[in-house]
């Protein structure tokens, strides 16, 4: 159950953060995509 919400958590994350880059505000948009690549249960979660 917890690999779901944090996949889920993840892709929102990492949607987000490529909306930050198409909106050219990179800083915010390589620190979501960070982010969401360590919360997701594919990379190195943090919660693990």
């Amino acid at each position: 159950m917890w690999a779901t919400i944090l996949w889920i958590a993840a892709v929102i994350i990492g949607l987000l953060g490529v909306v930050r880059l198409v909106q050219r505000d990179f800083i915010m948009g390589i620190v979501l995509i960070v982010v969401a690549l360590l919360i997701g249960p594919g990379g190195v979660s943090i919660f693990t």
